[in-house]
């Protein structure tokens, strides 16, 4: 017999299970809870051995016939069962469909649940009113509730046909009683009939009990509700207020500083829109902006190009506000002691624009993102070039690789910095800005890093960047060089948003010529439309050594709610050409790689073969986050200096995109037209080259085409240029990408 608990989806009860042809079915304790159905030998057994558990999120639940049925989930796993009756059967098809329903909704609301359950507990902690969460998590409830009703009434549809049936066939068999020789077939009919009627009084009375649930859940919510809703409207009155006074203060504010009248910084009786006495507000900070009523033009972006170092934003440095005597906005603290130049360590924070992100995103589906003009709401202040430098921020796992005794250990650490150039992407969910054709960035930090780093975007359609990397002194034999061709499509598809990268990584240790080669997985962002946004990167890598033949075939597992693997987790074998197996791999994409050497093997299973290892050695471990990062797009100590303002870089550098620096000061109303505008020249450039060289390929300025003698592919390789003329202050080569048009139309209070 089967037993329910208080728990409206827990069953418990013996079930026969089919095992093999020889012991066919066997007597098994089965326990449903929260959408798992579990089965042990014995009751027993349930506090330390489960023999199997099945999903019954997207599960198909068969019946075979009176005492049979079949559950699956479409994969490997399938369970045949048999109850000991049709009613006890029945019972556990009920219970089973009921627990099916609650979980598939259990995996739709389970991001936006911890979303709301994050914000509950933030206004609990600021001492605030709760009372909106619980009524959205009562409608929740009461949906849920009514989902079980609808459940509960395609049982009963579907059983009282059964029991409509039966009726008609023991009707039948009473009529025709005379002609009927077997005087037990009456009985039969009667028997059926009694098994229906039992089967529809138990489904009817789970309709009953839902009902009731339901009904006693709304009259105890009717006050409350009732309450919630005069609460929301004294809010709602209040915020009005509020906002109506701010406007009218922003309103005379402005019009004293156009007028130039406006108060000075010092007068003790005026504050700020932060509420701090004698420091720059908001409506100062925009004058600099109103040069656009005249025509944002190229002059203009030249002379914010001198400028902007010396602009401050209110909110570039939201704790030297906090005292009137702190550091002003502009004021860095050095990331790095070494060297003659000291980074910045902070950027101005992401102001709070709101966007309709359906009415965008709803003409995208299916469609390459590449090729779709986004706003920049969907951006971060940087560009595509400039993150995909950012895959060399743990450059110094590569300067130990190459000073590894062996070749296995050696691949162990590239396979740790091939993993490591993930480490950012779990909060940073933002685009890059599309570099525009023959746009570069630089990055030289060879003092304070080690390496310096070339990018060129070589190709709009597909967009595709190329990248060369090299240590400290190209002509040292103890370094490295690094170079790769990235191709990146995108598909959103209505959830999620698939990117994938294409294009070979290509490492080379100078001293010993090993050449390394490997692609990146798939990146996965979640919750596009509903939800908290979340990355994932999943699928299988292989790094091949090209010099030894050593290989390294390892995995990214994609997060599962149901699974019982670490989140994010890497792992994978260090394998020499011989197929011997050096060192393990294990760690998470997200914070660290470990390796451990292998000692012994134990191959009595060959698929999963047992290694004995030494103690783990940490590879690579990832930085913690500068404070505020999550005001300042979650950027790394790293990626804060990318867009800093360098003297001296080509005139196709990235850090030189007015649209990509407005956005970064926080005019993004100025910075989306600076991004049409620039969109706009570059489509009229693409239209002239077809016109006057039509059928010829775009020649980057910094990279050639050539075949890898590797890998055989065709990939722009790096020609060795432009240092030299970085040097020389040659650029005559480079191409005019950044030009504006010269009246472009002007934008009013655009921050």
């Amino acid at each position: 017999m089967s037993e329910k608990t208080s728990e409206s989806d827990n069953f418990k009860g013996w079930l026969w299970k089919w095992t093999n042809y020889i012991k066919g079915y066997q007597r098994r304790w089965f326990v449903l809870s929260n959408g798992l159905l579990s089965y042990y030998r014995s009751q027993a057994e349930m506090a330390h051995t489960c023999r199997g558990t099945i999903n019954l999120a997207g599960a198909f639940i068969v019946t075979e016939d009176s005492c049979n049925f079949m559950i699956s989930n479409g994969g490997t796993q399938t369970f045949h069962l048999k109850a000991s009756s049709e009613v006890e059967r029945q019972r556990w098809i009920t219970a089973l469909e009921l627990a099916k329903a609650r979980a598939s909704r259990m995996i739709d609301t389970d991001d936006s649940s911890d979303e709301d359950n994050d914000e509950s507990l933030g206004r609990e902690l600021a001492g605030v009113d709760v009372e909106r969460n619980d009524l959205r998590i009562t409608l929740r409830t009461l949906g849920s509730k009514l989902d079980d009703l609808a459940t509960c009434n395609d049982l009963i549809s579907k059983h009282g046909g059964a029991l409509q049936r039966a009726l008609s066939e023991l009707e039948t068999a009473e009529n025709n009683l005379s002609k009927l020789n077997d005087p037990n077939t009456l009985s039969t009919r009667i028997k059926t009939v009694n098994e229906r009627a039992t089967l529809f009084r138990i489904t009817s009375t789970a309709m009953i009990n839902a009902c009731n649930d339901f009904l006693q859940l709304a009259q105890g919510q009717g006050k409350k509700w009732h309450k919630a809703i005069v609460h929301e409207r004294e809010q709602r009155l209040r915020l009005e207020e509020t906002v109506e006074t701010l406007a009218k203060q922003h309103n005379t504010l402005e019009r004293a500083i156009h007028a130039g009248t406006g108060p000075p910084r010092s007068d003790p009786g005026v504050s700020d829109e932060s509420g701090k006495k004698g420091e720059l507000s908001e409506d100062e900070d925009d004058e600099f902006v109103d040069a656009s009523d005249k025509g944002f033009t190229t002059e203009f972006v030249k002379e914010h190009r001198k400028t902007s170092s010396s602009v401050s934003t209110s909110s570039y440095d939201s704790e030297s506000m906090k005292n009137d005597e702190g550091p002003s906005n502009n004021e860095v603290v050095p990331v790095v002691s070494s060297g003659a130049r000291v980074w910045r360590s902070k950027i101005p924070e992401k102001p709070n624009h709101s966007i309709n992100l359906w009415s965008i995103m709803k003409n995208c589906i299916g469609r390459d993102l590449s090729k779709i003009p986004m706003p920049i709401n969907f951006n971060e202040p940087i560009s595509m070039l400039q993150r995909l430098a950012e895959d060399l921020e743990y450059s110094d796992i590569l300067d130990r690789a190459a000073k590894c005794s062996s070749s296995q250990e050696q691949m162990a650490h590239v396979v740790a910095f091939s993993v490591s150039c993930y480490a950012t992407t779990l909060f940073r969910i933002g685009k890059p800005f599309n570099p525009l054709l023959g746009e570069t960035f630089e990055m030289d930090r060879r003092d304070d890093l080690g390496f310096r780093l070339i990018c060129e975007q070589v190709s709009h359609h597909p967009p595709s960047a190329a990248i060369f990397a090299e240590s400290k002194d190209a002509s040292d034999k103890s370094g490295w060089s690094f170079w790769t061709q990235i191709t990146v499509s995108s598909k959103f598809r209505g959830k999620y948003l698939n990117v994938m990268p294409g294009g070979t990584l290509h490492v080379v240790f100078h001293e010993t010529g090993h050449h390394y080669t490997w692609k990146k997985p798939m990146i996965t962002i979640h919750n596009i439309i509903v939800g908290k946004l979340w990355v994932d990167q999943s699928g299988d890598a292989e790094i091949i050594n090209h010099t030894t033949g050593d290989y390294c075939k390892h995995k990214y597992f994609p997060y599962s709610y149901f699974s019982r693997e670490t989140p994010r987790k890497v792992s994978g074998i260090v394998m020499d050409k011989h197929d011997t197996a050096h060192y393990v791999i294990n760690g998470t994409w997200d914070s660290s790689i470990d390796s451990a050497k292998i000692v012994s093997v134990n191959n009595a299973n060959k698929s999963k073969p047992v290694y004995k290892t030494l103690p783990a050695k940490n590879l690579w471990m990832a930085s913690a986050l500068p404070p505020g990062s999550d005001k300042m797009y979650f950027f790394s100590n790293l990626a804060i200096t990318l867009n800093e303002e360098v003297d001296g870089v080509a005139p196709t550098d990235s850090r030189l995109r007015p649209d990509q620096r407005m956005m970064e000061h926080g005019n993004w109303d100025l910075a989306n037209e600076l991004k049409q505008n620039l969109e706009d020249a570059q489509r009229a450039r693409r239209k002239r080259r077809e016109q006057t060289q039509p059928g010829e390929i775009y020649q980057p300025t910094w990279f050639s085409l050539k075949s890898c003698d590797l890998t055989h592919e065709m990939m722009f390789t790096y020609d060795k240029e432009y240092w030299n003329c970085r040097e020389s202050e040659d650029w005559k080569k480079c191409p005019v990408i950044f030009e504006l048009p010269k009246a472009a139309t002007p934008i009013a209070n655009s921050t």
